[in-house]
């Protein structure tokens, strides 16, 4: 299925994909930021028991799948997946139509 945008409708998308990579660095900023300050909190306050990996870790697990949506690191559900399964969907509901008449 082939998509022929029009300019504005290219910098549209352009803008969009802009503004989400800024929301993903901002992400990656704070995630660094809070955990090297929870990091020296549990460090100085009780150094021989290290809960910090916790927090790091789970919002670690948030800050991949944002960078995978982000980055389309998963090119199997990727904007050219949906626009062949689109594609897919509308050719098979062609096919019913044609099918009843």
């Amino acid at each position: 299925m082939e998509t022929k945008y029009t300019e504005r409708e290219q910098y549209e998308i352009a803008k969009k994909r802009v503004k989400e990579i800024k929301e993903f660095y901002s992400h990656l900023l704070s995630y660094v930021v809070v955990n090297l300050f929870l990091m020296a909190i549990n460090l100085l306050t009780s150094p021989e028991h290290l809960w910090f990996f916790w927090p790091m870790l789970g919002w670690g697990i948030g800050v991949t799948v944002h960078a995978i949506s982000v980055f389309n690191l998963m090119p199997f559900l990727g904007e050219d997946w949906e626009q062949r399964k689109m594609k897919e969907f509308m050719e098979e509901e062609e096919r019913r139509k044609n099918q009843w008449k």
